[in-house]
C-alpha cells in the first residue's frame, strides 16, 4: 500500500515537471532519478501481485505445500526489494526538501490548456498552399518531354514539402503509366526489404527474397515493355540509389523515376545518369505563407482576426516560408484555442528570430520542440512512443492505441472505453500535426508517417529522458548495459549477422516494458530476458518460431504482435493472463496454443493466415476483434459458439484459396451473426463458390452496425434486411443484378455516408436514383465489368449531400454515354473514372478511349452549377 501511495504521489509530479519548458539542472536530475524509481516500484508491484495470484487450487496437497516452500524464499526478496524502495522513497523526498526542488519547479513552470477537440481536422493534400505551381512545371517537363526514361530529382531542406509535391505528382499522372509504385528510402536502408518491397508494390505476388541481385533480375525483367511510375523518396546516398538505378529498365516508352532528397550531390548524380531534370524547392513567398498559416488558425485563407496581424506577421516571418514550420506552429495555436495576445507573443518569442535568415536543422528543431513542449502530459508519452518504429514506417493507428493502453498511457474516463480515448490522442496529435495521416477511408485516418525531422526530435527526447533506446548495430545494444539508468523500452532494426548476446546483456534488458524486432537478426534477444515485458512486437521477413517458446513466462504481457512467414506460439499460454491483444500476421500455416480460449482478458485474436477458428472459442466471451482468414478450416462447433461471443464489436471472417465452407457452415455462421447484437463491423469473405441465399433471408441482423463489407459474399439481388440498418455509415456490396427498386432500399438508409457497389450484370433498363434517396451520401463507387455509368439516371433531388462519384468498368466497354442527370446531384464535386485493363486488351486502345471518356464526361459536368471536376484514375 505504501508502494501504491507513492505511485501516485510521483506521477502526478512527474506530470507536473513535464509542463516546465526548461528544467533547473538540479529537479532535472531529481526528475530523472524519481521516474526510475516509480518504474522500479511498479515492477516490485506486479512481482508481488503475481506472486500472489501464483496459487493453484485445482492442485494437489503436497504440490500446494511444495509450491509455497519455494515461494517462501521468493516472498523473502520481494519484501527486501519493498524495504529498499521505501528508503529510497524516504531520501528522494528528503533530498527535495533540502535543496528546494519545488521552488524551482515553479518559477518556471507553463502550464498549457488541453485541447478539448478529440476529432482531427483532415485536409486533402491537394488543398495545401503553394504546390499548384510547382507540381504543374514538373508535370509539363514530364509530359512534354521525349519517350525515353525520365529521371526527375526534387531536392531541398527538410520541411519545404518535397514528399507532398512528389505524391501530388504521382496521383496526378499515375493513371497514364501501366504500373507505378512509391516508396521510402530512410537513411539506414536494407536494400533487400526495400527492393522487396517494391516488387510487393508493382503487383508481383509472393515476391520475397534475400540476395539483392536476384531481385533486381526479377523487377528489371518485370519492368521491361512496361510504361512504368516509381517515386523514390527520402534517398540519403548515392550508394543506395547505385542499386536502385539497375532496377529501372530503359525504354522509349515514357516510363518516369521522380527522387526526393536533401543532399544535392544525390540529386545530381541521380538525375545525370538519365539526362533528366532537377527542380530546387524553395521556400513558401510571403502570401503564400500567410494562407497556409491563417487557413490552419483561422479556418480561411484570407481573414486573419486584427489583434493577431502583427504578431502573426513575425511569427511567419521565423518560419522562413517552411511549411513544415508554418503547419506546426499554426496547429499549436489552434490547438491552445489562444485567446490572448500575449500568448501569441510567447510563442513568437520563443521561436527566436534566426530560423528565417539561416534555416538549418537546429533551428527547425527549436520550432518542433516548441509544438512538443505544449503537448498535455497525457499525449507527450504516447507521442514519444512513436520512436519504437523504423523511420519512413507507415504505423497503424490500432496498433498504437492498443500500445499505449497497454503501457498506462491513457487515463482512463467514465462510461468510455480506453481504446476509444488512445484513437481520441491519436486524432489529437494529426490535428496538432505531430503526425501525419498516412492511410484515409472516407476522412478516418487509420495510419500515420512520422517525419523525418519529427523523428530526430522524439529520439532525441527519448533519449533524454530514458523514454526508450534503438539500435542500428549490436555496438550499439553492448552499450545499453553501461547506461545510467536502466532500459525501459528498445527498438531493434539489425541486419542478419553478427554475435548472440551475452549474459551482462541479458541484465540490462529484464526492466524492459516495449520491445519491438524490425527484422531477421540474431543479435536479437531471446523473449526469456524481458522479465516486465508488456508490449512485444516482432517483424521478421522470415521463420520465427524459436524464440516465442518461453513467452508463457511473461506474465505481464498485455499485447503481442508477431508478422512472419510462420510462427508456432507454446502449447499453453493460459499463464498470459493480462493478455489483450494477440495479432499473428503470418502468411503460411502456424500453430496457435490449445489453451488459447482460456485467456480470461483478451479483447483482440487476429489470427494467422491458413488457421480456423480454434477448438472451444465459445469460451473466448471478452473478445471484441476477432479477425479468421480460413474458415474453411473452422468445425461446424466452432462457427456456431461465434454466437456466443457477445461482447464482439468487430468481426472479419475470410478462407484461404481452395478452402470453402460447407452448406453447414454458411447456415452456423448465419445464424451466429444473429446473435451477435453488439456487432459494429462485420466483414464477411468465406462464402462457398455457388450462390445460395442462407443470408440473404438474414432474419435479425445485428441492429447496430456501422461498418458493413460484403463485396465478397455476392448476393443475387440487394437483401432487404439491409434497409433495418440504421446507424449503417460504409457498405461495400455485391449484387449479380440491380433494378431501381432494389437500389431504393439502399437510397432509405438514413445514415450510410460512403458506398462501394459491384454489380455484375447490367440491367436492360435505366437504373433511376430517385428523389430524396440517399440523403447523406457522400461518397459513392460504381464498379461492373460493363460501362455502369451509361445505365444511370439521377433525378431532381437524389442524393443531395454526394460530393465525389467514381465508376470503374473495362476499357473495351465504353459505351460513349454518360450517366442522366448528374446536373441534379448539387453538391457534387468530383467524378473520377478508371478504365479497368483486363487481359486480352489491345496495346494502346486505353489511350484511345481515355480522351473520349474525359470529352464525354467534362462536357455533361458543364451544364452542372457547380463545375464538378473530373478525372481519369
Amino acid at each position: 500500500m505504501f508502494l501504491k501511495d507513492e505511485l501516485n504521489t510521483m506521477k502526478a509530479l512527474l506530470d507536473k515537471l513535464e509542463l516546465v519548458d526548461k528544467l533547473d539542472p538540479l529537479a532535472k536530475d531529481w526528475r530523472d532519478h524519481v521516474r526510475e524509481m516509480s518504474y522500479d516500484m511498479e515492477n516490485c508491484v506486479d512481482d508481488f501481485m503475481h506472486d500472489l495470484e501464483g496459487a493453484d487450487g485445482k492442485k494437489g496437497f503436497v504440490r500446494k505445500m511444495t509450491q509455497r516452500l519455494r515461494r517462501l524464499g521468493r516472498r523473502h526478496q520481494i519484501a527486501n526489494q519493498i524495504e529498499e524502495l521505501k528508503i529510497r522513497a524516504v531520501e528522494e523526498n528528503a533530498r527535495r526538501q533540502r535543496y528546494k526542488i519545488d521552488d524551482c519547479i515553479h518559477s518556471s513552470s507553463t502550464v498549457v490548456a488541453v485541447d478539448p477537440r478529440v476529432s482531427a481536422i483532415y485536409e486533402e493534400a491537394a488543398n495545401l498552399v503553394g504546390i499548384d505551381g510547382p507540381r504543374e512545371e514538373l508535370i509539363s517537363w514530364l509530359t512534354n518531354s521525349k519517350r525515353k526514361l525520365k529521371v526527375v530529382s526534387i531536392v531541398g531542406f527538410g520541411g519545404l514539402g518535397k514528399t507532398t509535391l512528389a505524391k501530388q505528382v504521382y496521383e496526378k499522372i499515375g493513371g497514364q503509366f501501366d504500373c507505378k509504385a512509391f516508396i521510402s528510402v530512410s537513411q539506414r536502408p536494407d536494400m533487400a526489404s526495400l527492393l522487396n518491397g517494391l516488387g510487393l508494390n508493382l503487383g508481383l505476388k509472393d515476391f520475397r527474397a534475400h540476395e539483392v541481385s536476384y531481385i533486381i533480375d526479377r523487377l528489371r525483367e518485370h519492368l521491361t515493355d512496361q510504361r512504368y511510375l516509381i517515386v523514390v523518396d527520402d534517398l540519403w546516398d548515392q550508394t543506395a540509389w547505385n542499386i536502385l538505378r539497375c532496377v529501372f529498365p530503359e525504354g522509349d516508352n515514357g516510363s518516369t523515376v521522380i527522387v526526393t532528397t536533401r543532399v544535392d550531390d544525390v540529386a545530381c548524380r541521380a538525375s545525370h545518369d538519365h539526362h533528366g531534370h532537377i527542380y530546387r524547392m524553395k521556400p513558401l513567398n510571403s502570401e503564400d505563407s500567410k494562407r497556409l498559416f491563417f487557413g490552419r488558425v483561422f479556418r480561411s485563407e484570407d481573414i486573419c482576426a486584427p489583434q493577431y496581424e502583427e504578431v502573426s506577421t513575425q511569427i511567419l516571418k521565423n518560419c522562413g516560408g517552411l511549411p513544415l514550420a508554418i503547419i506546426t506552429i499554426a496547429s499549436l495555436l489552434a490547438s491552445r484555442q489562444a485567446k490572448s495576445r500575449s500568448d501569441w507573443e510567447s510563442i513568437m518569442n520563443s521561436l527566436g528570430t534566426n530560423f528565417a535568415a539561416d534555416p538549418t536543422l537546429e533551428g527547425m528543431k527549436n520550432i518542433l520542440n516548441l509544438s512538443y513542449m505544449h503537448l498535455p502530459p497525457r499525449l507527450q508519452a504516447c507521442f514519444l512512443y512513436l520512436g519504437l518504429y523504423p523511420e519512413d514506417r507507415e504505423i497503424e493507428r490500432d496498433d498504437l492505441a492498443r500500445q499505449w493502453v497497454a503501457e498506462g498511457f491513457v487515463i482512463s474516463v467514465p462510461e468510455l472505453d480506453l481504446e476509444d480515448i488512445a484513437k481520441s490522442s491519436f486524432n489529437e496529435l494529426i490535428n496538432r500535426s505531430m503526425i501525419q495521416p498516412a492511410r484515409t477511408i472516407y476522412g478516418e485516418v487509420f495510419s500515420c508517417r512520422v517525419h523525418d525531422m519529427i523523428l530526430d526530435l522524439i529520439l532525441s527526447k527519448c533519449a533524454e529522458e530514458n523514454f526508450m533506446h534503438t539500435a542500428h548495430s549490436y555496438g550499439e545494444m553492448e552499450k545499453m548495459h553501461s547506461c545510467k539508468y536502466k532500459v525501459r523500452r528498445l527498438s531493434l532494426n539489425l541486419s542478419a549477422a553478427g554475435a548472440t548476446p551475452g549474459s551482462t546483456l541479458a541484465t540490462s534488458l529484464s526492466q524492459v516494458r516495449s520491445f519491438a524486432q524490425f527484422g531477421e537478426s540474431i543479435y536479437a534477444p531471446p523473449v526469456e530476458y524481458f522479465k516486465h515485458i508488456q508490449v512485444l512486437v516482432c517483424e521478421v521477413p522470415g521463420e520465427w518460431t524459436s524464440k516465442l517458446g518461453a513467452i508463457c513466462h511473461l506474465f505481464q504481457l498485455r499485447y503481442l504482435k508477431v508478422s512472419a512467414h510462420s510462427v508456432e506460439l507454446p502449447a499453453e499460454i493460459r499463464g498470459l493472463v493480462h493478455l489483450k491483444t494477440l495479432e499473428m500476421n503470418c502468411r503460411y500455416e502456424s500453430k496457435i496454443s490449445s489453451d488459447i480460449v482460456h485467456l480470461p482478458d483478451l479483447f483482440h485474436l487476429l489470427l494467422p493466415h491458413c488457421t480456423g477458428l480454434p477448438q472451444g472459442i465459445r469460451n473466448m466471451t471478452s473478445i471484441r476483434t476477432l479477425r479468421c482468414s480460413n474458415m474453411g478450416k473452422s468445425s461446424v462447433e466452432d462457427i456456431t459458439g461465434l454466437g456466443e461471443l457477445t461482447n464482439l464489436r468487430d468481426l472479419s471472417l475470410s478462407k484461404s484459396y481452395g478452402e470453402s465452407l460447407t452448406a453447414e457452415g454458411v447456415d452456423a455462421l448465419v445464424s451466429s451473426i444473429g446473435k451477435l447484437r453488439d456487432l459494429r463491423q462485420l466483414y464477411l469473405g468465406c462464402r462457398r463458390k455457388r450462390y445460395n441465399d442462407q443470408l440473404d433471408s438474414l432474419p435479425d441482423p445485428p441492429p447496430r452496425l456501422e461498418v458493413l463489407n460484403l463485396d465478397d459474399w455476392p448476393f443475387y439481388v440487394v437483401p432487404k434486411w439491409l434497409g433495418g440498418l440504421r446507424y449503417l455509415r460504409l457498405l461495400s456490396l455485391t449484387v449479380v443484378d440491380l433494378s431501381t427498386d432494389e437500389l431504393r432500399i439502399l437510397g432509405e438508409l438514413p445514415s450510410l455516408v460512403h458506398a462501394n457497389l459491384r454489380v455484375l450484370r447490367i440491367p436492360e433498363d435505366k437504373i433511376v436514383v430517385g428523389s430524396g434517396s440517399f440523403p447523406v451520401l457522400e461518397d459513392i463507387s460504381l464498379i461492373s465489368d460493363e460501362d455502369v455509368g451509361a445505365y444511370l439516371r439521377f433525378e431532381a433531388g437524389a442524393m443531395p449531400s454526394l460530393r465525389t462519384l467514381r465508376f470503374k468498368f473495362r476499357v473495351q466497354d465504353w459505351s460513349g454515354c454518360t450517366p442522366d442527370g448528374m446536373e441534379h446531384l448539387l453538391c457534387l464535386e468530383q467524378v473520377n473514372v478508371d478504365l479497368k485493363i483486363t487481359r486480352g486488351t489491345k496495346d494502346g486502345q486505353c489511350e484511345q478511349v481515355a480522351p473520349d471518356v474525359s470529352s464525354a464526361y467534362s462536357k455533361a459536368l458543364e451544364v452542372h452549377p457547380r463545375r464538378p471536376t473530373f478525372a481519369l484514375v
